[in-house]
């Protein structure tokens, strides 16, 4: 497979920008296969571009083009941008406690390369689910929260995930996390949530959501902040309920939208295909 480079811009909008860009790409032999922009307002706004290409015919080694695009476009149009490459797969940790159904559906994927990154390990606050990770020969670390708290279990996952790990995704892993561990992540690490939330807090949402007769069900995956639940949202999806669902009826239908909304969720970061802004997102689907 020919490997691409992803190119990801927030800067000021101005007139010019796609033709510097393309412009300097064109004269380094890079051919441009994906192109998608958008800008908050084309007066005075934000402008927002991601941008695909092949890299095999570039006249310059990659560091090299790097500077250069820095020196030559990014600082002239004050932007704020990343680069990155297909055959750089980001390594990620998987964080579960005992449900399994978004682990199982993040592991299948992986396992069918829909996923481009490298699964490292999963991390579990229980051994529960050891047998079936191991079965995808990824590697299953239990840490528990025993007497010394969530510092003592965060120390030791912190230990796990070392200096070169580009991506957390918390898969109903139901423990908070604190400040001063998700610090080094920002934008790094990814959450599922039913969209109850805050109408449904607390123990069993589905049995709250079935006692108040909802019509309407959710899921949300968002990156984690320091504030519970509140970072910017990736991606979202409901499903219409009746009269005639059950509680158990209710959480097979929240399953089922939960481990999808994460995994495309996970798969758009993995591709760069989500930019920060302030607490929204730019997803270029």
């Amino acid at each position: 497979m020919v490997a691409t480079a992803r190119l990801c811009i927030t800067c000021p909008d101005r007139p010019g920008i796609v033709s510097a860009v393309t412009t300097f790409l064109y004269t380094h032999g890079a051919n441009i296969i994906d192109l998608d922009q958008h800008s908050t307002d084309p007066e005075g706004g934000t402008f927002f571009l991601r941008l695909e290409f092949y890299t095999p015919y570039m006249d310059v080694s990659r560091s090299a083009l790097e500077a250069a695009f820095g020196e030559v476009v990014g600082g002239r149009f004050s932007m704020d941008w990343r680069l990155s490459y297909s055959d750089e797969p980001k390594r990620a940790a998987l964080f579960v406690s005992r449900h399994d159904h978004c682990l199982m559906e993040l592991l299948w994927r992986f396992a069918r390369k829909e996923l481009p990154c490298d699964i490292a390990m999963v991390v579990s606050n229980h051994e529960d689910l050891r047998a079936s990770v191991e079965g995808f020969g990824v590697p299953f670390h239990a840490v528990p929260v025993g007497d010394g708290g969530m510092a003592e279990a965060e120390a030791k996952m912190a230990e796990l995930l070392g200096d070169n790990t580009d991506l957390i995704v918390l898969a109903r892993y139901m423990r908070i996390l604190s400040g001063d561990f998700l610090r080094p992540y920002e934008h790094r690490v990814i959450n599922i949530h039913h969209s109850f939330l805050p109408a449904f807090v607390g123990a069993d949402p589905y049995r709250q959501a079935h006692e108040k007769g909802v019509k309407l069900i959710g899921a949300t995956a968002h990156y984690v902040t320091a504030e519970l639940d509140a970072g910017p949202i990736i991606e979202q999806d409901t499903a219409r309920v009746t009269h005639r669902f059950s509680v158990a009826d209710l959480k097979a239908t929240g399953s089922d939208l939960e481990r999808n909304v994460l995994a495309r969720a996970v798969k758009w970061h993995l591709e760069d295909r989500v930019i920060v802004f302030g607490n929204k997102t730019v997803v270029f689907r």
